[in-house]
C-alpha cells in the first residue's frame, strides 16, 4: 500500500483540530489584551501608524486644549477635568492624560517649572518619581509626579494638604522629558 493510500488514525485528527482551536483562541485572546480597534466610517482611509504618532500615549493627543489656555510651547493642567495637556510651539496638544490632584490646587494662572527632583517619598507616604515642581499654596509645594509602583495615590489622611498631582507612570515620563525648568505650566478652571 502506498504511503498516500494509507488512512490516519482518528486521534490524528482529533490532535490536529484541537490544536487549531487553540492558536485560535490565543489569537483572540491576544486581540482582547489590546484593546478595541478604531473602526472607519464608509469612505474614510483606515488608521495608520505614522512617524508623528506618539506611543505609549494615553489618549490621542486631539483631545482639545482649553481655550484659556495660552499659547506657544506649554503644559496645560485642567483643575476641572484632572486632565494635562503637553503641548507644542505650535499650539498642537502632543500628549493628554488624565491626572489624580492632591487635596491644594493651585490657583488657575501661568507658572513656571521652577524645580525637578528624579524620585522621593511623597508626603502620603508612598514613593514618587519624576517630580516637577511649578507652584505652591499656602505653604504646600505643587508638582507633578508619578507613584515608583504605578498606583494610585492612596485617599489622604483626615485633613492632610498634599500638592502632588499623580499620574500614570508612562505619563509622568513623557511630562519629565517634556517639563524641563523654565516650562511654562498654565492651570485653568
Amino acid at each position: 500500500m502506498s504511503v498516500s493510500a494509507r488512512r490516519l488514525p482518528p486521534w490524528t485528527w482529533v490532535t490536529g483540530l484541537t490544536a487549531g482551536a487553540v492558536v485560535a483562541v490565543a489569537a483572540m485572546a491576544l486581540q482582547a489584551r489590546e484593546g478595541p480597534r478604531p473602526i472607519a466610517a464608509a469612505g474614510e482611509p483606515k488608521p495608520r501608524a505614522s512617524a508623528t504618532a506618539k506611543p505609549g500615549a494615553s489618549e490621542p493627543a486631539s483631545v482639545r486644549v482649553p481655550d484659556d489656555s495660552g499659547t506657544g510651547r506649554r503644559i496645560v493642567y485642567s483643575l476641572g477635568e484632572n486632565r494635562v495637556w503637553l503641548v507644542d510651539a505650535s499650539d498642537a496638544p502632543r500628549r493628554t492624560f488624565r491626572v489624580w490632584p492632591g487635596t491644594v490646587d493651585p490657583d488657575p494662572g501661568s507658572y513656571t517649572v521652577g524645580q525637578r527632583t528624579d524620585g522621593t517619598t511623597g508626603s502620603d507616604g508612598v514613593e514618587i518619581e519624576n517630580i516637577v515642581y511649578f507652584a505652591a499654596k499656602s505653604g504646600v509645594s505643587v508638582a507633578f509626579s508619578s507613584a515608583l509602583d504605578g498606583s494610585s495615590p492612596p485617599p489622604p489622611a483626615e485633613g492632610a494638604r498634599t500638592g502632588g498631582i499623580r499620574m500614570k507612570s508612562a505619563d509622568s515620563a513623557a511630562l519629565w522629558t517634556f517639563g524641563t525648568t523654565g516650562t511654562t505650566v498654565t492651570v485653568v478652571k
